[in-house]
């Protein structure tokens, strides 16, 4: 079969490091109790993930839940100044803490190399802010993973996700010759979102990321009936949100790209 496609588009928390995405969750629970003495739960936190930091907090401040709560507190919503302040807490605490989890989800140098094997380019998106990422990525070289570009929330000035745009700058960064050629793949509907917008086949990953929630240990402990289930709940959020495939963890994507090809040389687009 003639290679068609040119790059895979990864997501970085709960799709290549940091198992269960556990990273930014803990630390928006702990920066709202810091700032503000809220309690925030973790299944809370992990509502809006795949958003810019700023942005998740906004979409937390937004969440009825939450609102109720907080203006039971502080007596009116959550304002544009609480945003700033919360972020303004959030990111060093997520710069001290981020290089705890920056082990790699099992999978992905064996993946990743078989994608170079292949001539394939490798980019990759994220919802941290370049602060962060600067020793997100310094950690995963150390432990074998280093792609060929990376796109930051706060990078570009039209905005991060859904939007397409850090997707599209992964395009101009692996000069690639068609949009319809990449694949993004990704563990947050938002992040399944900016690959649609973008025009690119898009891959959801069940199991590894934060709609599953589990731990590495968790995940290797639990049996067929716990993953069918969390599988039962997690797909149909995906598939309604565009993802052309649904897939336990990156380990289990080179299939998904030889039907891709055989898509692609049928005449299929995304």
């Amino acid at each position: 079969m003639q290679q068609q496609l040119e790059a895979v588009i990864f997501d970085w928390a709960g799709t290549t490091v940091d198992f269960g995405s556990f990273a930014p969750t803990q630390i928006f629970v702990d920066a709202f109790r810091a700032a503000y003495d809220f309690d925030l739960s973790l299944a809370e936190a992990r509502g809006p993930m795949g958003l810019g930091k700023w942005q998740h907090i906004e979409a937390l401040g937004r969440d009825p839940a939450v609102d109720a709560r907080w203006r039971a507190k502080f007596g009116r919503p959550m304002n544009h100044d609480d945003i700033d302040h919360l972020y303004r807490t959030f990111l060093p605490l997520q710069v001290e803490r981020v290089g705890e989890h920056a082990a790699l989800i099992p999978g992905t140098l064996e993946t990743v190399a078989a994608l170079r094997a292949r001539g394939l380019k490798i980019g990759s998106t994220t919802g941290y802010p370049r602060q962060v990422m600067e020793k997100l990525m310094v950690a995963a070289a150390a432990n074998g993973y280093a792609p060929d570009c990376t796109v930051c929330a706060d990078d570009l000035a039209a905005g991060a996700r859904p939007g397409p745009w850090m997707a599209l700058q992964c395009v101009l960064d692996l000069k690639i010759g068609k949009v319809a050629h990449c694949v993004k793949v990704d563990d947050t509907l938002p992040g399944i979102a900016e690959g649609r917008n973008a025009g690119m086949w898009t891959v959801g990953l069940m199991l590894s990321g934060s709609p599953a929630g589990l731990t590495l240990a968790e995940y290797e402990a639990a049996d067929e009936a716990k993953r069918a289930a969390l599988r039962t709940r997690i797909a149909p959020q995906f598939t309604a949100a565009g993802a052309h495939y649904v897939i336990d963890t990156v380990a289990d994507l080179l299939p998904v790209l030889d039907d891709i090809e055989r898509r692609l040389a049928g005449g299929e687009r995304p």
